[in-house]
């Protein structure tokens, strides 16, 4: 029985090993083959998920953001609404109220539709419901980032934990409504467009891809291994989060190699 035990052990030590060891190869396999500094990784991050239109986004100085207008305001506002939700209700795992649902799929219907309105523009001008702006796809990508964030954070905690709150994440429209003030105050501050403020905005947004990935990865891997609701502690959670966020380095990589084996260069799509 021991030297089961024992076998077993060595058994995950191996597995946690090759975990951290595809990380870490990954990891700088991306950083090697990146453009260099912390704004050329954010840029790398970027290019394998937006086309990075250079009129279609903001700038520090003369340099592009490394996301788009209206993908700078989904990851961003994902952002908010994920650390929102993580600070007000740990491991809250039902959904909210008909109060809250309602604006939410309204945020999601007007990112629909500027996102074809400005589709339509980009081949017509004149063409669209109207003339489209990069405030306003910043506010419409904002509200999308906050309705990925109120159904991600429920699916994860009902996934992942064994002991879960079966309450909302918001238990009064109040608590939603402070969430989104926050996330109005941040595109508020973006569309100063000062550069001290830009900056570590522009990062937190990009690193919202990875993070957004890495749970959603996280999870499949979770219940591929049917681990699903025997999680109790963040330490029990740390490989599966390991392992999701390598599928979502993984996809980035692999997404930059194929576009810039098309286009030949790290800049964005030109119009």
């Amino acid at each position: 029985m021991n030297g089961y035990l024992a076998r077993v052990s060595i058994h995950k030590q191996y597995w946690k090993a090759l975990v951290i060891f595809t990380f870490l190869l990954t990891l700088f396999a991306w950083l090697l083959n990146t453009p260099a500094g912390i704004l050329g990784k954010a840029d790398a991050i970027g290019y394998a998920v937006c086309h990075r239109i250079d009129l279609r986004s903001f700038h520090i100085g003369e340099t592009q953001l490394p996301l788009c207008a209206r993908c700078s305001g989904m990851y961003l506002g994902a952002m908010v609404g994920l650390s929102y939700q993580l600070a007000i209700g740990k491991r809250r795992t039902g959904m909210p109220s008909w109060k809250i649902i309602l604006p939410v799929s309204i945020f999601v219907m007007l990112f629909a539709v500027d996102g074809l309105n400005s589709f339509i523009s980009l081949f017509s001008s004149g063409a669209g419901l109207y003339q489209p702006s990069n405030s306003i796809r910043l506010l419409t990508g904002t509200g999308m980032g906050l309705a990925i964030a109120v159904a991600l954070i429920p699916a994860f905690n009902a996934t992942v934990w064994k002991y879960i709150d079966p309450r909302p994440a918001f238990l009064s429209f109040s608590s939603f409504g402070v969430m989104v003030l926050i996330a109005i105050s941040l595109d508020g501050l973006i569309l100063l467009e000062t550069p001290v403020i830009l900056y570590p905005l522009a990062l937190i947004s990009a690193a919202g891809v990875i993070i957004i990935l890495g749970i959603v990865y996280s999870m499949v891997l979770i219940m591929l291994f049917k681990f699903e609701n025997r999680i109790n502690k963040i330490s029990q959670l740390s490989y599966a989060m390991i392992g999701g966020f390598t599928i979502a380095l993984l996809q980035i990589g692999l997404l930059d190699i194929i576009r810039f084996f098309i286009t030949g260069t790290w800049d964005g799509f030109h119009l």
